[in-house]
Parts: C-alpha cells; sequence; structure tokens
C-alpha cells in the first residue's frame, strides 16, 4: 500500500493493534503502552480502513481492520528522527515476523498467527477433503474471532483470516456451512451501521447481502 503516507507513529500503532489482535480500548493502550491515539491519526488509519474505531463511552475501541492486516504484510517505515534504533527494531520484528516466523508456524496469515485461538485444519482433513478442510478453517476462525457458541460475528472481521484463499473459494465454503445445522448466515438488521468494509465483505446467499455468521445456535 505504497502512497498512503503512514507516519512512523501511525506504523507503530497498527504493530501495537497486531499484537493485541482484539478490539481494545484507547484507555487500555494509555496504561499498558503509554501510546495515545489521537483524533487525527485515528480518523486517518479508519478513513483507510486499517483500523476499526468506534465510541465507547468516554474513549474509542479500536481494533485492526481487514484491510490493516492485508497491510501488515507489507513493509512499514518506522524512520523517526533521533530514534533510529527503535525504529530499526520495529523494522526488523515487522519483517521477520511476517517472512521467517509467518513460515514457519503453518499460518497463511499474520491474522491467523495473532488470533486467540487455533485457526487452522488438520493436514490429514485437508488432504482427503480440501473443500471441507476449507469449511473447517472457517469454524476454527469463527470460534477465534466468536465471544461465545451462536453469537455474530462479522465476514468483515473473518475475510482477513482468508487472504491466501480466492474469495470464491470461500464463498463456497460459507454457502456449503450455511447449510449445516447450527449455522447462520444474515444480514446486518441495521444497515446504517455498515461500513464500505462491512458492504466488501458481505456474501450474497438467498438473493440477498449477508453480513454475520453465527456457529453453535
Amino acid at each position: 500500500m505504497a502512497g498512503d503516507d503512514l507516519t512512523a507513529s501511525e506504523s507503530a500503532i497498527l504493530v501495537v493493534l497486531m499484537a493485541e489482535a482484539r478490539e481494545v480500548l484507547n484507555t487500555e493502550l494509555r496504561e499498558r503502552y503509554h501510546l495515545d491515539v489521537r483524533k487525527p491519526q485515528r480518523d486517518k488509519l479508519t478513513r483507510l480502513h486499517y483500523v476499526a474505531s468506534r465510541k465507547s463511552g468516554s474513549t474509542y475501541a479500536l481494533q485492526l481492520d481487514d484491510k490493516g492486516w492485508v497491510r501488515m504484510q507489507s513493509d512499514l517505515d518506522f524512520a523517526l528522527r533521533g530514534a533510529s534504533a527503535l525504529g530499526a527494531a520495529l523494522t526488523a520484528l515487522q519483517a521477520n515476523l511476517r517472512d521467517r516466523v509467518l513460515a514457519r508456524s503453518g499460518c497463511a496469515t499474520l491474522a491467523e498467527l495473532f488470533a486467540v485461538t487455533d485457526v487452522r485444519a488438520s493436514a490429514p482433513t485437508a488432504a482427503a477433503d480440501p473443500a471441507g478442510a476449507l469449511a473447517a478453517r472457517v469454524v476454527s476462525a469463527y470460534r477465534a474471532l466468536a465471544d461465545a457458541p451462536g453469537a455474530w460475528v462479522s465476514l468483515r472481521r473473518l475475510r482477513p483470516f482468508f487472504a491466501d484463499v480466492p474469495r470464491e473459494d470461500l464463498d463456497e465454503a460459507l454457502r456449503r456451512l450455511s447449510r449445516s445445522e447450527g449455522v447462520a448466515i444474515a444480514p446486518e438488521s441495521n444497515q446504517k451501521t455498515l461500513t464500505g468494509a462491512d458492504i466488501a465483505a458481505a456474501l450474497r446467499l438467498g438473493g440477498q447481502d449477508n453480513h454475520l455468521l453465527a456457529i453453535g445456535v
């Protein structure tokens, strides 16, 4: 994503949100990391769809958005006047996470690597039934994202786990899952809350765009 003109501080914010791999309050970022994501940074990163943000009381809840996870796969510029060693450390960390650690982990994307739980299907299943293995990956990714069985998870949050999979293959796996017992795929009831990223991630099913997945209902 050359041309997004990220500053070193904005790039560092993405690294922190990648490491957290969850929605985190700005007040918590200040307490834990002495990091304050101010309005100009928040607005810019949100506009680029690198960060998803929402008002939460007197502060904001932030998390790495789908395009943010994709952006983390490309080089970031951490050059900062007077802090060259810090910039070098972050550059080395991000590059080696992507180029060395990720390859050894068996994960396809950084989104998978930083998921709270495992999102990979077993190797025997993948070899015997590729379509079934992809459906199993979807179930695992859902479990990593859902607060509880049956909770709604947006497809916008799910798709970054499958950056290695052609969209049509993932869509077919979702359609296959939708026919399974205990699985529901539905449109967002409040269409006014949909972001551009939600709309882009939607699955066309049953003659309508669907934005949410629930498993274990």
